[in-house]
């Protein structure tokens, strides 16, 4: 019975792997984002292969960027300390780093689709802001 068992596991352990492996990606967030993308050209600007605020970011409306485990907004710096991926939805807990303070930050999203993210806070129904990846 124990030789058959382990005849068995053999079988199964070969034919899986002959199958075609399909890895799971994680969701991608780098780029820069904007609330809205009429605005992607007046909150950044792309120097070689980095994007950056512009000088005169603060005045057009909302945005963040993404490079790795680094998340930037126009005041504050954070570093990405713990992602949990659900399906389609993200959690990111942040230390960041402003002139002012330091904090830690959860940001939640639901991704939308490649380009477009939903950030909500969970506990507070309701609160939700739909930002854009900027094709720079």
């Amino acid at each position: 019975m124990r030789i058959q068992s382990l005849v068995w596991w053999t079988i199964i352990l070969a034919v899986d792997a002959g199958r075609p492996f399909a890895p799971a990606y994680a969701i991608d967030l780098n780029g820069a984002w904007a609330a809205d993308q009429a605005m992607c050209q007046k909150l950044f600007v792309k120097k070689g292969k980095v994007i950056a605020f512009r000088p005169q970011a603060a005045l057009s409306g909302s945005g963040f960027l993404i490079d790795g485990n680094v998340m930037r907004g126009k005041l504050m710096k954070c570093t990405i300390k713990a992602r949990h991926e659900n399906g389609q939805t993200i959690h990111l807990r942040a230390a960041c780093a402003s002139d002012l303070m330091l904090s830690d930050v959860q940001f939640s999203a639901k991704i939308v689709d490649e380009n477009r993210i939903t950030r909500y806070f969970p506990g507070m129904d309701g609160v939700e802001h739909t930002y854009y990846r900027c094709g720079l």
